[in-house]
């Protein structure tokens, strides 16, 4: 049987030049960065070339990379290191209502501890609106964390609008852009952040690794401490096979990311337009045009998105619900209810997202194979009326 991936916005295929980078970094050159013997010093030079890739793709400085175990620990250094540091000044962070878990979850731990968040609205295609953002800020506001683009409905949020509003007040801004770095232009004076949040392993890169940019002047507090690493900012031994991968994975999407993006938003868009043609009673969730290149969601009347993901598995297709985070929850998506769908459709919903190997012929099956699969299940379903 054939077998289609089309769920790259939960994680991709570590790219072979990545694992051949890798590769002499575990067993070859496998000295302690911190090591001051030449035997380490290659190892060390490893680590900031790959620091140096990865601030050059954003226009950053390498002073203010701090290498992660990813996009989780990142959001969570972001949020809690920026609250500890500056609780004197105030207690309030904004947020939006459609966050990943990685920023919710925080959130919810320091509102236990105290600390005030306001969690903003987005409208029906998942746009948070910057003039919230603006009323919402009071002389206790610390922290505005907005994502840059959603995991589950790929809308692209207006964050160097947002950024200006929080850089006018004086207010730190975060950006988790885990689904956006490697796969569209991100730059943090662009998109006037202060903290920016990187996982390797959404752009073909190694699992367990990710970074957090934080601009220079930052005040904030560590979470891990133990030795000087990363300038005193997150100790633990580096894991040096797993950041020369990241920087690879890196050099790699600067060569083609543009490219890739082109051709995945002619398939995304041969796919929704097909498809809407083919299959009747279902929407398209997030906003049309300013969405991820890759990012397909949608809701079908009638029928649960996990029926749909486990028949599309049968075929050889693998897609998802929404968040690979959240894919064991019975609960629906909050992102997609944030949206004001009722539960109903937010429990049929199917996300597809695709990555730089999928073919027009992989598109085409599953075009072929996923309105069999509806007209199934809804011949079942006693939820569905024609």
């Amino acid at each position: 049987m054939k077998h289609i991936y089309l769920d790259n916005a939960a994680t991709t295929a570590t790219d072979p030049e990545v694992v051949d980078a890798m590769l002499p970094y575990f067993s070859e050159y496998y000295g302690n960065p911190s090591s001051i013997y030449s035997f380490s010093r290659k190892v060390k030079a490893a680590v900031e070339d790959a620091r140096n890739i990865i601030a050059s793709f954003i226009g950053a400085n390498s002073k203010e990379i701090v290498f992660t175990s990813g996009g989780s620990e990142s959001d969570n250094f972001a949020l809690k290191g920026i609250a500890f540091a500056n609780k004197q000044k105030g207690n309030s962070i904004i947020t939006s209502s459609i966050e990943h878990h990685a920023v919710i979850n925080p959130c919810k731990f320091l509102e236990k501890l105290g600390y005030e968040v306001i969690y903003l609205p987005v409208d029906s295609n998942g746009l948070i609106n910057p003039d919230n953002v603006k009323n919402a800020i009071t002389e206790k506001t610390i922290l505005i964390s907005v994502m840059h683009a959603n995991n589950e409905v790929g809308t692209i949020q207006p964050i160097a609008e947002i950024g200006k509003i929080a850089r006018e007040n004086k207010i730190y801004f975060h950006t988790d852009a885990v689904q956006t770095f490697g796969h569209i232009p991100v730059n943090v004076d662009d998109l006037n952040v202060d903290l920016l949040s990187m996982s390797a392993h959404k752009l073909y890169g190694p699992k367990g690794i990710g970074a957090l940019y934080i601009r220079k002047g930052t005040k904030i507090t560590s979470l891990i401490h133990g030795g000087d690493q990363e300038r005193k900012r997150r100790a633990s031994t580096e894991n040096v096979p797993a950041i020369v991968g990241f920087g690879k994975a890196v050099e790699i999407a600067n060569t083609n990311m543009n490219n890739v993006a082109k051709r995945q938003t002619i398939l995304r868009n041969k796919f929704i337009n097909t498809i809407f043609d083919k299959i009747k009673d279902i929407q398209l969730n997030g906003h049309p045009t300013k969405r991820l290149p890759n990012n397909i969601n949608i809701s079908f009347k009638g029928i649960e998105g996990e029926s749909i993901m486990l028949n599309l598995d049968m075929e050889g297709i693998s897609a998802s619900t929404g968040s690979a985070c959240s894919s064991s929850s019975l609960k629906p998506s909050h992102v997609l209810l944030a949206l004001g769908l009722s539960h109903e459709l937010a429990h049929g919903s199917l996300r597809l997202s695709l990555g730089k190997h999928t073919k027009a012929e992989d598109i085409d099956y599953v075009i072929q194979v996923l309105p069999k699969v509806v007209e199934k299940l809804r011949a079942m379903s006693p939820l569905y009326k024609k």
